[in-house]
């Protein structure tokens, strides 16, 4: 029987990269809320975070918008954004931007617009792990 090493978790924080897509917004703050806390969560836990802000969430990427989220019980948005940012990169998603007339000189300093061939990039890495909420 071969020997299992004494961690046996999948990967090692060294190699390991999580990229989360958020697809929510206002229109749904608990699933939007649940992938910033993830988020966050792993970036102060020194995993390289990479979060993909796309359809509704796409506004969060604008100064101030975070500060007008609210969910009961939850962390500021705008606290979460600020460690991700911190720590990890943002990404508005191009079309979702396009969508919502929201250009590159919009965006809050270290977020920046990528598309599709972007994300495709980043998950397909050695080591990623790619939630979609």
């Amino acid at each position: 029987m071969p020997e299992r090493a004494a961690d046996s978790g999948a990967h090692s924080r060294a190699r390991s990269r999580l990229v989360i897509k958020v697809t929510a917004g206002k229109d749904d703050p608990e699933r939007c809320n649940q992938a910033f806390t993830v988020a966050a969560a792993a970036a102060a836990s020194g995993v390289p975070v990479s979060l993909w802000l796309t359809g509704e969430s796409a506004w969060f990427g604008l100064p101030g918008r975070a500060d007008d989220f609210s969910l009961p019980h939850a962390a500021p948005l705008a606290d979460l954004l600020a460690g991700i940012l911190a720590a990890g990169s943002v990404t508005v998603c191009t079309q979702c931007a396009a969508r919502r007339n929201i250009e590159a000189g919009d965006l809050i300093d270290g977020i920046r617009i990528a598309g599709a061939a972007t994300f495709i990039a980043e998950i397909m890495t050695d080591g990623a792990q790619a939630l979609v909420y």
